[in-house]
Order: structure tokens, then C-alpha cells, then sequence
């Protein structure tokens, strides 16, 4: 099994101004989900859910509609 080092979530936050204009730009192209965004991104999702998070409180991005129960809100641009 291979450990996974997380970085302190002060560090994380630290990298979410640089990190909002990436998001945006992602979501610029159509919604996504945090997941998806993280592959894109190629960080961890625990970080990218920790900044979608601040964009959402700030208004930034906005929260779509689920279909199914099981499956993962997606996020557009609120702008």
C-alpha cells in the first residue's frame, strides 16, 4: 500500500487564489464535478473540493442539480 502525504490545509488554502483562475478557466468550457476537475488539475481531489468549496461561499461558482442521488454535484461559473 502506498502512503499518501497530505499537505496541512493551511498550505492548501495558502494556493487558492492562484488556483481560482485555473478552476474558472475549467469551468469556462461547461460544468464539471470536483473529480473531474481534479483530473484535469492533476491535484488531489481533497484539495481541488477545499477550493471549489471558497469559490462556492464567495459566489464564484454555483452548485448544479443532482439527478441521482449517488452521483457527484457539478459546478458551473456563476458569472
Amino acid at each position: 500500500m502506498t502512503e499518501v502525504l497530505l499537505r496541512p490545509t493551511r498550505e492548501v488554502i495558502r494556493d487558492e487564489p492562484i488556483m481560482r483562475e485555473r478552476i474558472a478557466a475549467l469551468l469556462a468550457d461547461g460544468p464539471r464535478t470536483v473529480p473531474e476537475l481534479a483530473d484535469a488539475l492533476g491535484q488531489p481531489t481533497r484539495e481541488v473540493l477545499i477550493w471549489v468549496t471558497a469559490m462556492w461561499r464567495y459566489g464564484l461558482v454555483k452548485e448544479l442539480p443532482k439527478g441521482r442521488t449517488d452521483a457527484y454535484h457539478r459546478y458551473a461559473s456563476a458569472r
